[in-house]
């Protein structure tokens, strides 16, 4: 579980691709599969999305403390 929710985007990733090779070796796939299957990896990607961009202002915040603009003062 902890490989999980550090990388989401990679698993996505691999779930897409899979699920993209299905849909092109396997063409007796009927097409209402495919296309819900498709809507269900869109809404995943954007809760992957809202995941990634939350660790990335978490991993942020720290950064920016003592900080006035993007240089040090006196660089």
């Amino acid at each position: 579980m902890h490989f999980v929710r550090t990388h989401p985007a990679r698993i996505y990733a691999v779930a897409v691709a899979a699920l993209a090779l299905v849909a092109h070796y396997v063409p007796e796939l009927p097409s209402a599969l495919v296309l819900g299957l498709v809507a269900a990896v869109l809404g995943t990607g954007e809760a992957v999305q809202r995941t990634e961009d939350r660790k990335t202002a978490t991993a942020g915040e720290g950064d920016q403390a003592g900080t006035v603009g993007p240089f040090e003062v006196g660089e």
